[in-house]
Order: structure tokens, then sequence, then C-alpha cells
């Protein structure tokens, strides 16, 4: 897996690993999403096009009649997890030149309920994540899923690792966060030292480890991460303890969001990212809510960061804000005052994505008092 083309041996072989495929997944659906004015095209954007086409056209010459492989387009939502458009196009013919004018001149309109009823496995091969929205969707539709939201070419050799190894190491992870009732995380920037507490009670972890065997399942792809969403307080009588300050690099300057009852309700920090995060807090109070605690596993297998979330998260240590809903939160697209503002984006804790901030411990606690440590200095310690 060298280059951009993989054949359909290879593509089978990797979907083979991830859904373990039998006589019953007949229809294969891949969806890609297009630019528009406010959304220019871009190189990354083209390759993935181009890209889904590759696939359409190897998986079609590997199966023949085995198994039907169609590709539907739709215009861009406007923001990552934002929920599906209700119609899709299919285009004749193959062009890598598609934008959402092109589309409603030349394509064919269907219903994304009918697209996604007939598919049993969906490849979501989009600029804009659409990983939430196909979560839900995939319990409605009874398909299975993995999203590859902002896949570049330089991921491709991820597609080539043995998932069956990374999800030992998933698991590892998962147990141990189904045990926990509380993570706490010891952040060093310059200078300075922060401190957060998770509370994680009432909660299971999931496991994305691109094994997608079990029902309805959509993960990413690449994979290779353990995740929970916190608690949010949502049981009367019972608030989140998930409290402290959240460091996050922008550029050059580092943002500081002060956490109660698991939502950055403040920030603390001054200058031109703290302004506008500030003011993001103000018009959407969703955003602020701590939606995700991740931890990525790929490092141990020799994958180096490559500029995108996708890949990246599954690296290392990630905390996320916003939507939580797909994950088993209860902050959903209806809590967001508007549509475009609905968001779930993950603060991945690398040097190669946050330089100054590192991670000094993550330490989870258990029921019984017990705890232990999960990463020293930015390293896990299993």
């Amino acid at each position: 897996m060298k280059d951009q083309h993989l054949s359909g041996k290879q593509i089978d072989k990797l979907l083979n690993a991830c859904f373990k495929m039998d006589d019953n997944d007949k229809n294969i659906v891949l969806l890609v999403d297009v630019p528009d004015a406010k959304m220019p095209d871009c190189d990354d954007w083209r390759f993935r096009r181009n890209f889904a086409l590759q696939w359409l056209q190897s998986l079609t010459k590997e199966y023949g009649k085995k198994r039907s492989v169609q590709i539907y387009y739709y215009p861009n939502v406007g923001a990552n997890n934002g929920d599906l458009p209700e119609t899709m196009y299919k285009i004749n013919g193959s062009t890598v030149e598609i934008d959402t004018e092109f589309l409603n001149a030349h394509g064919q309109e269907l219903s994304t309920a009918e697209i996604l009823t007939g598919a049993q496995i969906v490849i979501a091969m989009t600029q804009l994540s659409a990983t939430a929205p196909l979560k839900v969707l995939a319990k409605i539709h009874h398909f299975r899923g993995a999203t590859m939201p902002n896949f570049t070419e330089p991921m491709i050799p991820a597609l080539a690792l043995d998932y069956n190894k990374v999800d030992e190491r998933v698991m590892y992870i998962k147990k141990r966060l189904d045990k926990a009732v509380s993570v706490d995380y010891y952040f060093t920037t310059p200078g300075d030292k922060f401190h957060f507490k998770a509370d994680v009670r009432n909660r299971q972890a999931h496991a994305s480890s691109g094994l997608m065997h079990g029902k309805y399942q959509v993960g990413n792809l690449p994979s290779g991460e353990a995740y929970i969403v916190p608690y949010e307080g949502e049981i009367e009588g019972d608030p989140s303890q998930s409290a402290g300050t959240i460091p996050v690099q922008f550029g050059d300057e580092i943002v500081l969001y002060k956490v109660e009852g698991n939502r950055a309700i403040k920030v603390l920090s001054e200058g031109p990212f703290s302004t506008a995060e500030k003011n993001m807090l103000w018009d959407e109070p969703a955003y602020g809510n701590i939606s995700e605690l991740g931890f990525g596993v790929l490092d141990a297998f020799g994958v180096k960061a490559v500029g995108s979330i996708l890949l990246d998260e599954k690296l290392g240590v990630h905390i996320a804000f916003g939507r939580s809903e797909h994950f088993g939160g209860i902050v959903s697209p209806d809590s967001f005052n508007k549509k475009e503002n609905v968001v779930h984006i993950d603060r991945v804790y690398i040097p190669e994505c946050q330089k100054d901030i590192r991670i000094k411990s993550v330490i989870f606690t258990y029921e019984d008092g017990t705890n232990e440590a999960i990463v020293a200095d930015d390293n896990y310690l299993f």
C-alpha cells in the first residue's frame, strides 16, 4: 500500500478484516460530500473523491455480481458531525470535479433513508466528519459503517495495520475505563501546571479498533482508540463532578478553559484565540460540553502524525468538546442554538498537534478507591 491505487483484493482484505463480511453483505455504499461556495475545494478533498472512485471501480471488478457497490454524493453540511441531508445524489459516469452546483444540475436525487436502508456496509469518505450522524442512523437503518473524514494520501499505510493487534491494545484501555469512576489529567505548559478531573461514573467505554463486527457498529478508519463520554449530570440530584482547567494550544497561544459540571464555562486566558473561544462559549454553551475522553494507541505501531484529526487522534490522549449523544451522552444537535454550530471537536495532546502542552500523567481511579497511572510523560505505561 505504497501509493494511492489499491487493488480490489487489498480493499476486500481490509473490509473483511473490519466487518467480517458474509453472504448477507451484498450492498456496499460509498458516501462522499462535495464542496460549495462557502467551503471551497482543495487538493485533499479532490484526492478523496478520486480515492472513492478507485474503490468503486476496484471493488466492482473484484466482486462482479457477488456484491453491489454504489457511490452517492451530497452537499457538505458545513460542520463536522452535522446531521446528513435528507437527500443525496447519484452521478452517471465518473468525475472528480463535482460540487454542489454540479449535483443540482446533473445528479439523480435519492432519499438518504432509502440509500442507507438498502445498504449493509457504508463507507463515508468525506471532508467533514459524518461519524456522529452515521452512528445514530446505523441503528435506524441497520447497517455497519466506517467513516474516513479528511482521509489523506499519507494515511494509506495505516489501512494495512493488523487490526486484531490494534484491538488488543484498545481493549486494554477500554476495560480499565469501564471500571473507572474518574480520570485525572495533569498537564504542563512552559512555566505552569494544570489539573482536570473527569467524572466517568454512569458510563461505559467504547472500543474503536477498526473491527466493526457487531450489529450496527460504525467506527473510524484508520482506527485505534478507546474512549468514554464523561458523566454529564443528567441524573437528578447527582451533578457531574468533572472540574478543573483544560489547556488547548491554538498556534502559539494556549487557551485555558475553566470546567465545572463537565462544561467549559469560562476562558481564563487572554489573546485572540482566547477571545474567539470565549465568544463561542457565550454563543453556544453546548460547545463547552466535555464530550469525549480518548486514548489513541497507533503510536505503538509506528504510525506518525499527518496533520489530520482522523489519524492524529489515534496516536495518543485527546479530549473533545461539543456533541456527545452519538457516543452515549446527552448533548445532541438540538442542544445547540444554531445548526451550523453543531460540532464534536477533538483536541489532541501529542507534540505534533500541541507543541507546548505535555501530559505529565493520566490516572484512573476505580470504584474501590485504588488508582492506576496509564500515561506518564506523554507515554503509555503498558
